[in-house]
C-alpha cells in the first residue's frame, strides 16, 4: 500500500504534542513502516517590537496535523487513540478520506518557502491606513502607497501642511488604524 496524507484534528495549541505523542506511540507500536512524515505547517514570521527582531512561528492550519501513513484498522486506532486528537477530517468517521497529493505538495512548497523568507508578522497593503508611531513623523497618519517585504520598508503618503508627502518608514515605525 502506498502512504497518503491525512488531515488530524487536534485540540488547539497542541499540535506540536500531539506530534510527538503519535512519533512515540508509532515506535512503540514498531509500526515505523506504516507511517512516513508527521507535520504540523509552520512558517516563521519576524516581528518588531520595542525596536527589536523577533523571529516566531505561525501555524497555517491551527488545530490541525498532517500525517503521512498507509490506512489500516490498526494505523487508524493508533492516530485516532492518541491523546488531544480529536479525529480525522475527510471522509467518514471510520473510513477517512486522504488528501490530494497536488494539495499535500502545496501545503509542503509553502512550509519550504516559509523556512526560507522570513515573513512579517503584520501585513500591509496599498490603500490602507496607518499611524506612524516612530521617528520624525509620530503621530501622523498616512496612507500605504508601496510595500517592500524584502527590505521590510513602505512607503506613505503622509499629510504635512495640507500636502501629501511620500515619506519611506519601516514596518516598526508604523501600526495599523
Amino acid at each position: 500500500m502506498a502512504k497518503n496524507w491525512y488531515v488530524v484534528h487536534a485540540h488547539s495549541n497542541y499540535e506540536k504534542r500531539v506530534k510527538t505523542l503519535l512519533e512515540e506511540r508509532i515506535t512503540l507500536a514498531g509500526l515505523e513502516d506504516m507511517f512516513g512524515d508527521i507535520l504540523v505547517p509552520t512558517e516563521e514570521v519576524v516581528e518588531i517590537k520595542d525596536g527589536k527582531k523577533r523571529k516566531s512561528e505561525r501555524k497555517f492550519y491551527p488545530g490541525y496535523v498532517l500525517v503521512q501513513m498507509e490506512m489500516t484498522d490498526e494505523t487508524w486506532h493508533l492516530v485516532k487513540h492518541t491523546a488531544r486528537v480529536l479525529g480525522f477530517i475527510g471522509g467518514t468517521a471510520d473510513k477517512p478520506a486522504p488528501i490530494t497529493q497536488r494539495e499535500a505538495d502545496e501545503i509542503l512548497s509553502r512550509v519550504q518557502s516559509g523556512v526560507d523568507k522570513p515573513k512579517p508578522k503584520t501585513v500591509f497593503e496599498p490603500g490602507e491606513m496607518v499611524r506612524v508611531s516612530d521617528g520624525p513623523f509620530a503621530d501622523f497618519n498616512g496612507v500605504v502607497e508601496e510595500i517592500d517585504y524584502e527590505k521590510n520598508r513602505m512607503k506613505v503618503a503622509v499629510l504635512i501642511f495640507g500636502r501629501s508627502t511620500p515619506v519611506e518608514l519601516a514596518f516598526g515605525q508604523v501600526e495599523k488604524v
